[in-house]
């Protein structure tokens, strides 16, 4: 909401909603203020953003809606593609919804990325080693608030991201992290922490 507040927003694309809260409302109540456009998509769409650049969306899929914890497991799942390079987005999903992913993407090159977003702010509910094993991420990014009340993230996750050896940035110890990539697709990352 304070992005929306905040910032001269002109587009957003959120996952379908299959449940219906008090944010979700406030949400469409900014957007009709403003003007702002909504794309409102699932799975097996595609966002062009332009040459060489898109976003393959992956889930939430209607038809394989998750009663469990609704909200966390249809999360937007997308995935950046530029050239070669890949970053998969997962929003809040947990276990369940990644088990639906690796079934309906096992025998495809769809999770496959260089980045990873790790789910749910690196809680113990995601990043099942099904799901890391299909992805097979180079570099991890973990949204996370310092000592945040959830206690994430999760020290089991960030051992078993270390087990895959995958390189994590987490914003609670990086801060703001920058991915930089260029017409060569060589990538840098630029962390911005502000002192303290």
């Amino acid at each position: 909401m304070e992005v929306l507040n905040e910032l001269n927003v002109k587009n957003v694309i959120i996952g379908k909603q299959f449940e219906n809260s008090e944010n979700y409302k406030e949400f469409f109540k900014i957007v009709k203020e403003k003007g702002i456009e909504v794309n409102i998509v699932e799975a097996g769409e595609k966002i062009k953003i332009e040459k060489n650049l898109y976003f393959d969306i992956l889930w939430p899929d209607s038809s394989q809606l998750v009663k469990e914890n609704a909200i966390n497991n249809n999360a937007l799942v997308c995935k950046l593609n530029y050239k070669n390079f890949t970053m998969l987005f997962t929003g809040d999903i947990e276990e369940t919804a990644e088990k639906i992913l690796v079934n309906k993407y096992k025998n495809t090159e769809y999770l496959k990325s260089i980045i990873l977003k790790v789910a749910h702010h690196g809680s113990k509910t995601s990043s099942t080693e099904e799901f890391l094993k299909l992805v097979q991420s180079k570099i991890a990014l973990i949204g996370v608030g310092e000592n945040n009340n959830f206690g994430h993230p999760n020290q089991e996750i960030l051992e078993r991201l270390k087990r895959y050896g995958i390189k994590t940035f987490r914003t609670d110890k990086n801060g703001e992290i920058r991915i930089e990539v260029n017409n060569n697709e060589k990538i840098k990352i630029k962390e911005f922490l502000v002192s303290r």
